[in-house]
């Protein structure tokens, strides 16, 4: 492992050698003093590094050891939304969540309450307390959801319970909201 005066040094003669009037053989001598510099120099930056980490199979930055055992439930395919009813369920409860978190936002007193809709995203300020964003993922046929208690959730459309279903949790949207905003705002509000 060379010091870094040793580096220096042999950088400075490096550059002198290249410098000086070349002939043939002086101009082989000088190419191979640079490569075993070039090699030198980096072989003595790589032992400051920290070892590799042995080589892993596993493909996902996620533990693989889920709470309870299971996984999230698999997609029939078949039960995908055909797209303009997709568009249709997912702005009917967009648009319900937002005259309701309307009439919400009335009732409790929360300073910087605000709510926006707007490029069909809804977004639900709560100051301090944090910010929900609400909005649809066409190309999955899903409604995404950040919340700041929860952290981010997409929600499926469940044919038998008609309603927006995460699949990881079972949970349903509308009572995730219902739950979390009682919560953080101290106030039962129904979504339902």
């Amino acid at each position: 492992m060379a010091s870094p005066s040793s580096k220096l040094l042999l950088l400075r003669r490096l550059s002198r050698a290249v410098k000086s009037p070349s002939s043939s053989s002086s101009s082989t001598i000088r190419k191979s003093c640079l490569r075993y510099s070039t090699y030198l120099l980096e072989a003595s930056n790589c032992s400051h590094r920290p070892p590799l980490s042995p080589p892993s199979r596993s493909f996902c930055s996620r533990s693989t050891n889920l709470d309870g055992g299971e996984g999230p439930a698999t997609i029939d395919y078949r039960s995908l939304l055909q797209e303009d009813e997709f568009h249709n369920l997912a702005d009917s409860t967009i648009h319900d969540l937002l005259g309701k978190l309307e009439e919400y936002g009335d009732s409790v007193d929360i300073d910087g309450f605000d709510i926006d809709y707007g490029n069909q995203v809804l977004t639900l300020k709560l100051g301090t307390l944090g910010t929900y964003v609400v909005n649809k993922q066409t190309p999955n046929r899903q409604i995404w959801m950040s919340s700041p208690v929860s952290g981010p959730s997409r929600f499926d459309w469940d044919r038998d319970a008609e309603a927006w279903v995460y699949r990881r949790t079972k949970a349903n949207l509308f009572k995730v909201l219902e739950s979390e905003l009682e919560h953080l705002c101290g106030q039962r509000i129904n979504l339902s």
